[in-house]
């Protein structure tokens, strides 16, 4: 597992399993969330066999797929409102932890300043500085 964090209460991480959901929770972590669709993976890895690992582990699970290169506002919001409605720390996962880390920098747009958005996902070894004009331009109009 290797668990990437952002900030204190949000982390990326590329494809998780249904056996990681109990050290997950272990590490007081209570909500995961999937960018990652279905029909990337086999079946053992789909939402559906994730969310029940992640339930019987007293998790909460939101499966929010992603497209590579297809992201959209709905995403977006989906993320943000999974985020602000978790009771603790967000592991969000995908195939590498690029998406989840896209994704949780376009909710802070407007919310954190882009260069810190930018310095926390690079620290965690996204490069997504290309990425600086769409958060700009997000915080500057919230709506997309």
């Amino acid at each position: 597992m290797d668990i990437r964090p952002l900030t204190e209460s949000y982390a990326v991480a590329p494809q998780l399993e249904p056996a990681d959901m109990a050290a997950l929770a272990a590490q007081g972590v209570t909500t995961i969330i999937c960018n990652r669709p279905d029909p990337e993976i086999t079946p053992d890895l789909h939402a559906a066999q994730m969310q029940a690992a992640a339930e019987a582990a007293g998790l909460d699970f939101v499966f929010n797929p992603i497209v590579g290169g297809a992201m959209t506002m709905a995403n977006v919001e989906e993320q943000a409102d999974a985020i602000a409605g978790a009771d603790g720390p967000v592991v969000a996962y995908c195939a590498s932890g690029n998406r989840s880390s896209i994704v949780w920098a376009l909710t802070q747009a407007g919310q954190l300043p882009t260069d810190e958005i930018l310095a926390a996902t690079r620290a965690a070894g996204y490069m997504l500085d290309g990425m600086r004009p769409q958060i700009d331009a997000l915080a500057a109009d919230p709506r997309g």
